[in-house]
């Protein structure tokens, strides 16, 4: 490990002992509202990031987080849910074996999150082998098709998902620590990767496959491994996800969440980490702010009623601008690095002289 590694990864070491400082002076003064957006903010950053790695570090179209985050969270779901929620939960028809014989207990949500993640990646690696190794869109159409199969199981197999009641009741253990904590380090995890030779291969297959088999890269081991560790992370924020809320159904998990994710990656910017990280933030914050334009207005002695969905309205209608005055999102490819920040101080205090 050279000089420089050594100094980001200490610098890296610092941040994570401020944020685990600022999650402490959060859980203390902040109201339960102002944590939730936090929360739900964070996970979106797991997600989001995850996504890029396979759709802008990768450059592969990929149509499907909202059915590995399904299967994350049924996973964790059905692994958390005490017994005899599990008894209550499933009523129409009883939860097949061996589930309805255990249950985890709290001091095991991280194996839960963690086996949410791996049945994700299980199955990115059942659809990547086939579809990945052909070029074009075909990896859309088929990880597309495949959010709509989880979907469509998720409301039949009652047995295993209790259809289309979902489950309840499931114990909230996500909180900020766990959050921030699963950011942070899908973030580190993720932009280490990058910043290896594997990940300038992945960038190498972005630009242009032709070349980089030509140069000796793997085209389909390395998208291959890129696709199932984004599958492996999206699990792992559905399972965030759904002990946060309680809840999961079908309807939790539906295309509309590839398209949120979608946008907070193109805004942020097709292959920038840094860009997903801060629009998943805004786009947390702005889906709480503009819950407004979905109620009913009066204006004097007019009422107007609320619209559902105006809210996805207004993030379409956001997209469009952006595609058009910046098409290459806020931060285009760009990263904000530990050299960058160094650089923009010392030139500051050289101009200040």
């Amino acid at each position: 490990m050279g000089r420089e590694e050594k100094r980001d990864l200490a610098l890296t070491l610092i941040l994570f002992a401020v944020l685990m400082l600022g999650v402490s002076l959060a859980e203390r003064y902040l109201n339960t509202y102002l944590i939730r957006i936090l929360n739900t903010a964070c996970i979106y950053v797991v997600a989001a990031v995850a996504y890029n790695l396979i759709n802008g570090i990768t450059g592969q179209f990929s149509l499907g987080p909202n059915g590995f985050m399904a299967i994350g969270g049924y996973t964790v779901a059905i692994l958390m849910l005490p017994l005899v929620q599990k008894e209550q939960v499933y009523f129409l028809q009883p939860l097949i074996w061996p589930f309805n014989s255990f249950s985890f207990p709290s001091h095991l949500f991280l194996l839960a999150l963690f086996l949410g993640g791996v049945a994700a990646a299980l199955a990115a690696l059942l659809i990547g082998i086939p579809t990945l190794r052909l070029r074009g869109d075909y990896l859309a159409i088929a990880t597309f098709g495949f959010g709509e199969i989880i979907n469509v199981l998720a409301n039949n197999f009652i047995p295993l998902t209790n259809g289309a009641l979902g489950i309840k009741g499931i114990p909230e253990y996500t909180n900020l620590w766990w959050t921030v904590n699963w950011a942070f380090w899908s973030v580190f995890m993720i932009k280490g990767l990058v910043n290896s030779s594997f990940g300038r291969a992945l960038k190498a297959i972005r630009e242009n496959e032709v070349a980089a088999e030509a140069m000796g890269v793997n085209l389909f081991r390395h998208k291959l491994l890129s696709f199932v560790l984004s599958g492996f992370f999206a699990g792992v924020a559905g399972g965030l996800f759904v002990t946060l809320i309680s809840t999961v159904s079908p309807s939790l998990f539906t295309f509309t969440m590839t398209f949120n994710l979608l946008i907070i990656i193109v805004l942020g910017g097709l292959g920038s980490i840094t860009g997903s990280v801060v629009t998943a933030f805004i786009f947390a914050f702005l889906q709480e702010i503009l819950r407004e334009v979905e109620a009913p207005i009066t204006i004097g002695a007019w009422t107007f009623p609320g619209i559902p969905g105006m809210r996805m309205v207004v993030f379409s209608v956001l997209l469009v601008v952006m595609m058009i005055f910046y098409r290459r999102g806020l931060f285009g490819d760009k990263e904000i690095s530990w050299q960058l920040i160094i650089d923009r101080i010392k030139g500051r205090n050289e101009s200040e002289k």
